[in-house]
């Protein structure tokens, strides 16, 4: 039998055991261990997910404790299942795996696919923040436009009782709010829903296909980091960054994106030196000749906007984009300098978690990343917000934070929003769905 330690960040791990591991006698998953999201570690992945082979559950460890396991339980496949890292990240824990004496192993998009009887069309990305969420919203409402019924199924991020989070579905505000979703979740799922889209999510992703396909057309795979699809898609989408050049090749599992998709769009090409725009393009050209290449624009809408026009503000960004994603500023940022107002440093009022997360991540300064994991978080991530002195709050999360906490400040809202400038979505999707259905 084949002793397996899968190293993860509650996402991709889980489902690599439950499409590869979870009914196979000759392998023996032994543990899983996390990483990336604060206080997902020493927690069990429940009986009724793991299987009858392990009555017990299988226990998730802190990721800094793999060599004591390794030894411990004389481990000899240590598999590598999440996402968003440097080539070189996933080689130096390749060796820390083979110097203590396991091998190392990477699942290929073959190995973990799902299939569906819908049409699928998934939307990936090179980096966290390149702008998955508003492309994958532009694609559920061609889809719609051209008279399917979308259901967008959202890559995973089940950080609380992973028991309750077998199958999810949303469909409005308060399904997010009773099943105490993160900010992060709420990120994702909101928009999608303001749309009329139905979001499922969860860890079980066959069952959660099968609902899905039961009220869906078409469906929309919407990726988490740079994860690639857990479905097998019909169309692939991949975004990229010009603001990070030459991360679509050297970042993990970004690149397998890059190269297997046949849409690749380079977003934010508005806010992006041309010479940074011309790099990706022709990174993209080498690695994959034969893809479609979209140039698109990146535009914000305010809500009130002389509210914060010459004034101190405090920017509340995307979480993810600026801790793994290594971004030190997001759209709110761009917002702030467009009406010229004075940025405020959360770094010096940062209390708790949030004071954490500046010392980890130290490329982030002027913004307030929106980070809400667990209810003390969000506390400690008001707290910050309320201690600082300024006259506004720009929030540029897809997830109105004020309803998780009380701020004491008025703020104003961001969004943003995908514009192609040299060929359309909606003519790729209409000659690639339409024999689908």
């Amino acid at each position: 039998m084949i002793k397996v330690v899968i190293l993860g960040a509650g996402g991709r791990d889980f489902h690599n055991f439950n499409v590869f591991y979870r009914n196979k006698k000759d392998y023996r998953v032994i543990a899983f261990t996390a990483t990336q999201i604060p206080s997902i570690e020493n927690r069990i992945y429940p009986p009724i997910l793991a299987g009858e082979d392990y009555p017990n559950g299988i226990p998730i460890y802190p990721e800094d404790e793999l060599e004591k396991i390794i030894k411990e339980y004389d481990i000899n496949e240590v598999v590598f299942s999440y996402s968003d890292v440097s080539h070189i990240y996933v080689m130096n824990l390749a060796s820390r795996v083979l110097k203590a004496g396991a091998s190392f192993r990477l699942l290929s998009p073959k190995d973990t696919f799902l299939y569906s009887s819908k049409p699928v069309v998934a939307v990936t990305a090179v980096r966290t923040g390149c702008g998955k969420s508003q492309t994958s919203r532009k694609v559920a409402k061609i889809l719609k436009s051209m008279g399917l019924k979308v259901v967008v199924v959202r890559h995973p991020m089940p950080y609380g009782d992973l028991s309750k989070q077998v199958v999810q579905r949303f469909e409005t505000l308060e399904d997010i709010i009773k099943n105490n979703c993160t900010i992060e979740e709420g990120e994702e799922y909101l928009p999608h829903i303001k749309e009329g889209h139905v979001v499922y999510a969860g860890v079980d992703y066959e069952k959660i296909l099968r609902e899905a396909e039961k009220e869906a057309d078409v469906i929309v795979w919407d990726g988490g980091n740079n994860d690639f699809p857990f479905f097998y898609p019909d169309v692939w989408i991949t975004v990229f960054d010009p603001h990070r050049p030459n991360h679509e090749i050297t970042y993990f599992p970004g690149e397998v994106n890059a190269r297997m998709c046949n849409i690749a769009i380079i977003n934010k090409v508005d806010s992006s030196s041309e010479e940074n725009i011309r790099k990706v393009e022709e990174n993209i050209k080498n690695i994959n000749p034969d893809v479609i290449i979209v140039r698109a624009k990146s535009p914000f809408k305010v809500d009130n906007p002389q509210m914060i026009m010459n004034k101190r503000v405090v920017v509340v960004e995307d979480g993810p984009t600026l801790t793994h994603g290594e971004m030190s500023f997001g759209a709110g940022y761009l917002v702030a300098k467009k009406y010229n107002c004075q940025i405020v440093s959360p770094y010096p009022y940062a209390v708790g978690s949030i004071k954490e997360t500046y010392e980890k991540y130290t490329q982030v300064r002027e913004v307030l990343p929106a980070m809400g994991y667990f209810p003390q978080q969000i506390k400690e991530l008001e707290e910050t917000i309320n201690r600082m002195e300024a006259d506004c709050v720009i929030i540029a999360t897809p997830f109105d934070i004020t309803k998780l906490m009380k701020i004491n400040k008025p703020s104003v809202f961001v969004e943003y929003y995908l514009e192609e400038e040299n060929i359309k979505l909606e003519e790729l999707l209409k000659d690639r769905i339409r024999v689908k259905t």
